[in-house]
């Protein structure tokens, strides 16, 4: 049986993260005894044994919907988003005054080619805009793409809401990022289940296990409550072109 939550485990949020999955274990009554942090995110999404984790919504349209099942969408409390929605910001160096459609002709870098937040966005917006992004480079992490920005090796990134938050907490090379413009709100980075698995006796496990949490271990996660989100709200979504 399989737990991770790899979307926001960075060093900084890794204690919590231990935590939260204590909590939910707890609640449930069963699961491993840690998280696991060894297998590559698709081994972990379409494992047959999954009891918990959490995906982006791109990789969930373009095929985990038939192989595991959704238990939610995580709430953070984001500014312009319902619960359990989240956006992008597009970010440039602080000293670039360029505006968004010159900087999405230079070089832009995206983390993921399946990543919703760091790619789906971005082409959604540049294409709202008449334009295609000038794609140069792919960073493998929001984190990295940041750095690549505020360093100068790229112009422009696009960086979910919730891991910009971190990046601004953690990462001095965030001083040196200035938001360009922000996406339109999508469904969150969604919880997924085992296909044996039932969704909702999860979904209710997390939300009481974060009632269980202390107050900085919840600030930490920066999560309010594990949202139910209907199927169609992420297959309704356009699928940027593949790479």
């Amino acid at each position: 049986m399989i737990a991770a939550l790899p979307m926001y485990d960075r060093p900084e949020a890794q204690a919590a993260n231990d935590a939260f999955w204590q909590a939910i274990r707890a609640r449930l009554g069963r699961g491993p005894e840690t998280l696991d942090r060894t297998r590559g995110l698709q081994e972990v999404w379409c494992a047959g044994d999954l009891l918990l984790s959490q995906t982006c919504n791109l990789p969930w349209r373009l095929g985990l919907q038939g192989r595991a099942q959704l238990v939610g969408c995580p709430d953070y409390g984001l500014d312009d988003c319902p619960p359990g929605y989240y956006n992008s910001v597009l970010v440039a160096r602080r000293d670039d005054p360029r505006d968004l459609v010159s900087l999405l002709a230079a070089r832009v870098v995206i983390n993921q080619g399946h990543s919703q937040s760091g790619y789906g966005a971005l082409w959604a917006l540049a294409a709202a805009r008449g334009a295609t992004p000038n794609i140069t480079a792919e960073s493998g992490g929001h984190i990295a793409s940041a750095r690549m920005v505020a360093r100068g090796e790229v112009d422009l990134a696009c960086i979910d809401a919730h891991s910009l938050r971190g990046i601004r907490a953690f990462d001095p090379d965030a001083a040196e990022l200035r938001a360009v413009a922000t996406t339109a709100a999508s469904p969150a980075t969604p919880y997924i289940t085992g296909p044996r698995e039932d969704p909702a006796g999860i979904r209710a496990a997390m939300r009481a296990a974060l009632g269980d949490l202390p107050p900085a271990t919840r600030a930490t996660l920066g999560l309010r409550d594990v949202v139910e989100m209907p199927t169609a709200a992420i297959l309704s979504l356009p699928t940027p072109p593949a790479r």
